[in-house]
């Protein structure tokens, strides 16, 4: 008998210690194709949240009801698929990480805004994926808003009638903010010798590689917690942000997904996705 415990003593320990070794990689999958996703250790709430939902089959049949080329597409809705309504407790504290940017391919989760959730807690359910943009240098280096500021007073001189005129062609013409900034961008020199300003504003390193780069979405950076990201099917992002949208960029046909976990070791996931897993303390 005691040889009998024994055996399975040491069948438990090696189980948990295989365990241990490993982690769960997110299959989501859409009629567009399948993306695989890794979800961060430093954000255990989320992780687990994620996975929970995931397993439990909670995530399938939840469409991706907003869609937004150029920035991202959101899905998940958990409870409205269900019939319900998101309750507080359902909501997850913020675990916005130092050092996580929201390059093309992050998962991070959505929420309610600052004025009504100054927390900044996590929706229970929703999340989104950056689709984002590869930036310049100046948009990422220049207060755009000081700048638009500039060139409104510069425009108003005599001097600078021609310039003017661009803008007010831009506006007959009905063409994006994105594009008006673009053209604004251009002057930018002009403005800070005109008013003797620097317009400038300091991005790390880091950060400005990445954005220039990969592209993403800079100004979500430590505002909402990033917790995973996709490391297979990134085309697949690229072909739901393509769909036709309606109101509320929402497309004007359903998109649904479902999800399957994989248990992958994590020696693997470290060396084909170049994840480092933080230290246990």
């Amino acid at each position: 008998m005691k040889k009998v415990i024994a055996l399975l003593f040491i069948s438990v320990v090696f189980v948990t210690s295989c365990d241990d070794n490993k982690d769960y990689i997110v299959v989501i999958r859409t009629s567009m194709g399948d993306m695989k996703v890794l979800l961060y250790d430093e954000t255990p709430l989320h992780k687990k949240n994620f996975l929970e939902l995931a397993r439990a089959g909670r995530y399938d049949s939840t469409e991706w009801h907003r869609i937004i080329k150029g920035f991202m597409i959101q899905g998940g809705n958990v409870y409205e698929k269900e019939g319900t309504a998101e309750q507080a407790e359902d909501k997850i504290p913020a675990e916005i990480v130092e050092g996580f940017y929201h390059t093309k391919g992050t998962l991070a989760a959505a929420r309610q805004p600052e004025t009504v959730n100054p927390e900044k807690k996590s929706s229970g359910s929703q999340f989104y994926i950056v689709h984002g943009k590869v930036f310049s240098e100046l948009e990422l280096t220049v207060d755009q808003y000081r700048l638009n500021q500039g060139l409104s007073q510069m425009l108003a001189m005599e001097k600078y009638d021609t310039i003017r005129q661009k803008f007010v062609v831009m506006q007959q013409e009905r063409r994006s903010a994105q594009e008006m900034n673009t053209l604004a961008l251009q002057y930018c020199d002009l403005v800070e010798q005109e008013l003797g300003t620097s317009l400038r504003r300091s991005v790390d390193p880091e950060s400005l590689r990445l954005y220039t780069t990969i592209g993403g979405a800079p100004h979500l950076d430590k505002e909402y917690t990033i917790f995973g990201r996709v490391v297979e099917g990134l085309d697949v992002i690229d072909k739901i942000a393509a769909v036709e949208t309606g109101r509320l960029d929402k497309p004007v046909q359903p998109l649904y997904m479902t999800m399957d976990i994989e248990s992958v070791a994590k020696k693997e996931i470290t060396e084909k996705y170049g994840y480092t897993y933080p230290e246990t303390k």
